[in-house]
């Protein structure tokens, strides 16, 4: 986990702002995998690479202890700006070199980050500090992204298509490896208990703004903003106008739904 792509004040914020948080379903998921491998008490929870703390902060009420740990500074400064956590903590770090005794965490997650980790030097860690029967939980979702708005989403799809074809050339080997559900990391995993989950469907409701500004939170976005400045501002600002000729519309304001299918991998560490 040693990019530093989100490193940056202004990509922090961004990502608090228009990252979604996880879903409920998959937390469900996450809580009823760990209570059939592990069971009670539930100790500490450990979030990688948690960015701006979205999926930390949905493990608090379940844990006596929640430790968020990222490589970017700025993105924790951002987590930690959001109150009413007192048990949730952040530290600087990476998912290859963790700051916990061996078998000491309950639950190592990670959300939408997993495809930055190093493999093989995470795997290693992830079985010394997780307790017996410790559970590792891994999710995020591909971009095949489906928009819903009246009669016309499959029109607002060619809108996301067409800035998707932009991006392409500036998308990370990375990226594919997410967009690509983390088969070879599922793979490496060396538990013999652990599943799968291809598909799992969330409509999330959303508005053009939001939309657009979670364009803006895309690696290739940023490393296209880098390249050509005035092209990137421009393919968002074509986008918006897009959605809102398409809905017939003339706030940002107005609510869509966006259609993501996560994936999800659990394994649970052998006694």
């Amino acid at each position: 986990m040693t990019h530093k792509l989100f490193e940056g004040k202004q990509h922090a914020s961004l990502y608090q702002m228009y990252r979604f948080d996880p879903p409920g379903e998959i937390k469900e998921i996450i809580l009823q995998y760990l209570d059939r491998k592990k069971g009670h008490p539930h100790e500490l929870a450990v979030d990688l690479g948690c960015g701006t703390g979205q999926n930390s902060r949905l493990w608090a009420p379940h844990f006596q202890q929640v430790v968020g740990i990222d490589i970017s500074e700025s993105q924790l400064k951002e987590a930690r700006a959001v109150p009413g956590f007192a048990n949730l903590t952040y530290r600087v770090g990476t998912a290859e070199e963790l700051p916990f005794p061996d078998g000491s965490v309950d639950l190592l997650t990670a959300a939408s980050a997993a495809h930055w980790f190093d493999p093989e030097r995470f795997l290693k860690e992830a079985t010394r500090v997780l307790k017996p029967r410790g559970c590792l939980a891994l999710f995020g979702y591909g971009d095949n992204f489906k928009f819903y708005y009246d009669s016309c989403g499959d029109r607002l799809n060619n809108i996301y298509e067409d800035v998707k074809e932009v991006l392409t050339p500036f998308t990370s080997n990375r990226v594919a490896v997410a967009n690509n559900k983390l088969q070879d990391l599922y793979e490496a995993i060396p538990y013999p208990d652990k599943e799968r989950i291809e598909v799992i469907p969330v409509k999330i409701q959303t508005t053009i703004k939001d939309t657009v500004g979670f364009f803006e939170t895309f690696s290739m976005y940023q490393a296209y903003l880098r390249a050509e400045p005035s092209a990137a501002v421009a393919l968002l600002e074509t986008a918006t106008s897009r959605f809102l000729e398409e809905m017939n519309v003339s706030s940002t304001e107005a609510k869509l739904e966006l259609g993501l299918d996560y994936f999800c991998l659990l394994a649970c560490k052998p006694h």
